[in-house]
């Protein structure tokens, strides 16, 4: 793995990074994981370019990720650089289908209305993804959610394809490990040639480190991401990663790859890409805030 050396200094606005990855990508996800996350100065528009109406009268990109784990709203500019944000942690996914449509909608309609707050005018529509290979009934349902909670669907894009929306990968294999499914793009020539979806995800982090510790699985989903107990937790969520690797040799086999970029907040783990990289024998990358790739790419997609 690659590992980026960022320092961000937000009052100035500026990003230090030293990488061997694209420069560019890097402040990029670097900026993104800002915004979402509070650390970066909010976004104002200029008052002359919102109506009486509360419409925008630029060009934003929104775009909304129905996650297993977490749900993600994003908004960019013009020049596709990310200015608002928001993510929750809910179970309203099971495996790429939408459970609790009630519940995604309510909990969409809420994140909404903290963007709109924060910006001063009101999103009108955005993109949404889906795992590869789920029924279109289901990719239908995740456009009656934004469709539900008052959002136009502009556009529906598979995640792994949304993921190369951001990282631009000329020939290589981007693998999305999500909460439930880990979906996988294999790409070639900047194409994308081959899709797969399997499940398998944090959430079965979270079902080993219940059954190891003996606590329930919010326990466990708490545990998971404490960083003062990853590395103890390493050798039980093992297992897990080696399957994630399992799922990539099954699905690479027949093709050219020779290097794999993880994606999904899944992959934020510490020593995913190691155990990934052991397994397979190929190059594995994490770019900055994995769990932020795919929401971007979705949202430059609208």
């Amino acid at each position: 793995m690659h590992h980026p050396e960022c320092r961000i200094d937000i009052r100035k606005g500026v990003f230090e990074i030293t990488t061997t990855m694209n420069p560019d990508l890097t402040e990029l996800l670097a900026r993104t994981d800002a915004v979402m996350n509070g650390r970066f100065a909010p976004w104002h528009p200029d008052p002359e370019m919102i109506s009486p109406s509360k419409e925008y009268l630029g060009t934003i990109h929104v775009g909304v990720d129905l996650g297993t784990a977490y749900t993600v709203l994003m908004v960019l500019d013009e020049n596709y650089q990310p200015i608002a944000g928001t993510y929750q942690f809910a179970q309203i996914v099971r495996d790429g289908l939408v459970v609790d449509f009630v519940g995604a909608v309510a909990l969409l309609e809420k994140m909404k209305k903290k963007i709109e707050n924060q910006l001063g005018f009101s999103i009108r529509s955005a993109a949404s993804s889906f795992p590869p290979g789920v029924p279109q009934a289901e990719v239908r349902a995740t456009a009656n959610v934004l469709q539900a909670a008052g959002l136009d669907c502009s556009g529906l894009i598979d995640e792994p394809s949304a993921a190369n929306n951001v990282l631009k990968i000329n020939d290589g294999a981007i693998v999305d490990v999500g909460g439930g499914t880990t979906g996988i793009a294999i790409i070639e020539n900047g194409k994308v040639v081959y899709t797969a979806d399997e499940p398998t995800g944090g959430t079965h982090f979270s079902l080993v480190i219940a059954g190891a510790n003996n606590i329930t699985f919010e326990q466990a989903e708490e545990l998971k991401i404490n960083p003062a107990e990853q590395a103890r937790l390493l050798p039980v969520v093992r297992p897990v990663m080696e399957k994630v690797g399992s799922i990539i040799i099954k699905h690479v086999s027949g093709y050219k790859v020779k290097k794999i970029y993880l994606v999904g907040g899944t992959c934020a783990y510490p020593g995913m890409d190691k155990v990934v990289q052991e397994y397979t024998g190929l190059e594995t990358i994490v770019p900055v805030s994995p769990l932020f790739v795919t929401p971007l790419g979705i949202a430059m997609h609208n």
